[in-house]
């Protein structure tokens, strides 16, 4: 087993230096932000979607199409607003007064990398047009179904302080994300470097590190990182004491909780694990791997209680309890 694991650190830190090299092209136009393109490479390894929360201004449409610029993947940017329609992101059926027929026109969600910019300014028809697409990887318009191609990851953002005229997601559409990640602000110094790349105003040239063939092997490559029964007893019992908190000893955590995670909580805390311990160019996945990625995969699949938001508690408090509680291996 020791030379199995020997023989797949090896192999994982050579095929995982390409992950390596898009990051460092990528730093860059992104000035710190090292967890946020973590994720992004993540989400594309696994082939899931991000869910973006920050205040504007922090780099987050930046990231996506600094994303798009080192890779030779399409990128295609929509911002929501209220009246938007579901056809203004799935495309419609268009008459052609010459041929006296219809053809498909197709929208801007048949790509690879989208950007779905303050996705809670959108009605619930559009939310859902998106969502469904994410899940299923099809669009229908009139009685055909669209594939959309291969790899596709959606980039969803939106804006915590500003509630007025937006559209709450709700939990069992949200809980289609794989990551919720939080954007905070930069720190003084990353801010001063922020300010001499961008004050000139200039394109700061880039160039193509990750091709789509060299993607889809590392798809699969990820899924050799090894993870030993006892982690994912760990990643088990993580997701158990968000729903019964009082068996894992957080008695304080009972009334705090209305609902824990789902299942799917548990698949993907693993999968991120693994792709986590990849990019980080490791053959193994360690607890710290599960603490570090596991608030980014849980934080939208606990719903709190009215006592919990009573004692203005969010959900990383409760996962910050959990992680804090519950044995490591």
């Amino acid at each position: 087993m020791a030379q199995d694991l020997t023989f797949i650190n090896e192999k994982i830190k050579e095929e995982s230096l390409v992950i390596e090299q898009t990051m460092a092209e990528m730093a860059k136009v992104i000035v710190g932000q090292k967890e946020l393109l973590e994720r992004m490479m993540i989400a594309l390894l696994t082939s899931g979607h991000i869910l973006l929360e920050g205040v504007p201004g922090l780099a987050k449409t930046l990231a996506i199409k600094t994303l798009a610029r080192v890779t030779d993947l399409n990128f295609k940017r929509i911002q929501f607003t209220p009246d938007l329609l579901p056809a203004d992101l799935t495309g419609t059926m268009v008459f052609n007064p010459k041929t006296a027929e219809f053809y498909t026109h197709k929208g801007p969600i048949f790509t690879n990398l989208l950007l779905a910019d303050e996705i809670n300014r959108a009605p619930a028809k559009v939310q859902s047009a998106l969502l469904e697409a994410m899940q299923e990887l099809q669009v229908t318009i009139g009685d055909e179904s669209h594939p959309i191609a291969k790899p596709f990851m959606v980039m969803a953002t939106q804006n915590p302080i500003e509630q007025e005229g937006t559209y709450p997601l709700p939990e069992a559409q949200i809980d289609r994300f794989l990551l919720k990640v939080k954007v905070t602000y930069p720190l003084k110094g990353e801010e001063k470097e922020i300010v001499s790349r961008m004050a000139g105003g200039g394109d700061i040239p880039l160039n193509v590190v990750l091709s789509k063939a060299a993607l889809t092997k590392l798809q699969k490559s990820y899924q050799l990182v090894y993870m030993d029964e006892r982690i994912k007893d760990y990643i088990i019992n993580l997701v158990f004491a968000t729903r019964f908190p009082q068996e894992a000893g957080i008695v304080k955590l009972k009334n705090l909780i209305q609902f824990g995670a789902s299942p799917r909580a548990s698949i993907y805390l693993t999968e991120t694990a693994k792709a986590l311990a990849f990019i980080r160019r490791r053959g193994y996945v360690t607890p710290e791997d599960v603490k570090s990625i596991g608030r980014d995969v849980l934080r939208h699949r606990i719903i709190l209680s009215y006592e919990a938001e009573a004692e203005a508690l969010n959900s990383d408090d409760i996962i910050n309890d959990v992680f804090n509680n519950v044995v490591v291996p």
